[in-house]
């Protein structure tokens, strides 16, 4: 998505040249103009946005940048689970031994199936045996 609008930049620009043509009295208006037509565009863009993922929703399929979806949101949360794994292993053990050491692993293998999308397919498939009259 281009980030900049053209037909925004016409606006500020002719603007400009409207408060250096009517001089100083008039920039109130002129810029409560230009923030009026910045907030149309603004609610435009937040509206498309908002329905492109109404429809990804709608679609059950997943846009590149949603969790889940990537390389880095994959593996990334994967890596930082294990790296914090270290510290956290290494607290269990030390405050209630072999048995905090084991709450600790299940805690972060559980973050990760959740993370992971394993426990959300779990949820669907009893979904689809004994469809819910919300369904």
């Amino acid at each position: 998505m281009e980030t900049r609008d053209p037909e925004l930049k016409k606006e500020l620009d002719a603007t400009l040249q409207a408060r250096r043509e009517l001089g100083p009295e008039y920039e109130s208006e002129l810029v409560d103009s230009f923030l009026e037509k910045l907030d149309g565009a603004v609610d435009r863009r937040v509206r498309r946005q908002l329905a492109e993922r109404r429809m990804i929703v709608a679609r059950g399929t997943r846009s590149r940048g949603e969790a889940g979806g990537g390389f880095g949101s994959r593996y990334g949360f994967g890596i930082f689970s294990l790296v914090m794994a270290l510290p956290l292993s290494g607290v269990g053990a030390a405050t209630a031994g072999l048995p905090g050491l084991i709450v600790t692993w299940v805690g972060i293998v559980g973050v990760n199936a959740a993370h992971g999308g394993l426990l959300p397919r779990f949820r669907n498939r009893e979904k689809r045996r004994e469809p819910d009259e919300w369904d």
